[in-house]
């Protein structure tokens, strides 16, 4: 990804979206030539010139402190999430090529794997910043059944999202959740620019789809901390899950979500039933493995 490119766009369409009226300034003259702040009134509202605000929105982030930053924030109205990809953004601009942020892990270390297998009552799954689906407990192998119909591995919920049929009959708010895929992805390439593999599904989803080209387009970015999330699952139907997710401090770019349902509700017994489902079909599948290799054709 193009640092200075991604810099310029972030501050241009955040500056963009921004009213006099909506900063506090007052509007002189009924006739503006840009839809938001002029660059002159995001400099004064930074306590910055008018030329070092105009170099940074060039893509220039080098050596920008972090007061300006903060000051930008604050008058570009940056929520937690914007700001936190802001800063990626001058941190990846300072930083010198043996400091790069390098992606994270493809494989899950079996700790890990053991805590997914306690979780016997909830779905849980660990993906990476690109939304690989690396690992995952029973219910959560079960919820997210459909987009390992895909053949490509690992398997990966944006490449589902965008790119699958299915994907608005399974994601209820397709439309939001569409436009958080987006962000996610947008949040991870600003902190880390130089995986390889995030910038290969960014430019298939970008070629193959025009739903996602245009959300990029808008340079929107978004947290994924916590939530509700609606899906409809082919097996068990309607489910109003809540999740947590949490970032796994020992294995950097990796982040487990956990997903349950209110107690006594109709999800939680539906969640009960894809269990019930998911254990009969591991018991079908060991019986016709065994079966296989006890046949007298097996070599």
């Amino acid at each position: 990804m193009d640092n200075r490119s991604e810099a310029r766009d972030f501050l241009a369409t955040r500056r963009a979206r921004l009213t006099p009226q909506q900063a506090g300034l007052p509007l002189y003259g009924a006739n503006r030539r840009v839809p938001g702040l002029r660059r002159d009134e995001v400099a004064v509202l930074a306590g910055i010139s008018v030329e070092y605000y105009t170099r940074l929105e060039r893509g220039n982030l080098s050596g920008v402190s972090e007061g300006v930053l903060d000051a930008l924030a604050g008058a570009l109205q940056l929520d937690e999430a914007e700001r936190a990809h802001l800063f990626d953004l001058a941190r990846t601009a300072n930083a010198s090529p043996t400091k790069r942020r390098r992606p994270g892990p493809l494989r899950i270390r079996p700790n890990v794997q053991r805590v997914l297998d306690s979780m016997v009552a909830a779905p849980a799954w660990v993906r990476n910043g690109r939304s690989d689906f690396l690992a995952a407990n029973r219910l959560g192998f079960a919820l997210y059944d459909p987009i390992f119909e895909d053949p490509v591995r690992p398997a990966n919920t944006a490449r589902f999202t965008f790119l699958d049929p299915h994907a608005p009959e399974f994601y209820v708010d397709w439309d939001r959740i569409a436009n958080d895929m987006v962000g996610i992805l947008r949040a991870e390439a600003g902190r880390n620019p130089y995986d390889r593999g995030l910038t290969d599904l960014i430019g298939e989803l970008s070629t193959r789809s025009d739903e996602f080209r245009t959300r990029w387009a808008a340079h929107n970015v978004r947290s994924h901390q916590t939530g509700a999330k609606k899906l409809h699952h082919p097996t068990v139907g309607d489910l109003d899950l809540t999740y947590e997710a949490m970032e796994l401090p020992a294995d950097p770019g990796l982040t487990l979500l956990v997903y349950t349902a209110e107690p006594g509700s109709k999800t939680q017994d539906s969640l009960n039933l894809l269990a019930t489902w998911s254990a009969t079909l591991d018991q079908l599948n060991e019986s016709e493995a065994a079966r296989a290799s006890e046949s007298p054709w097996t070599s």
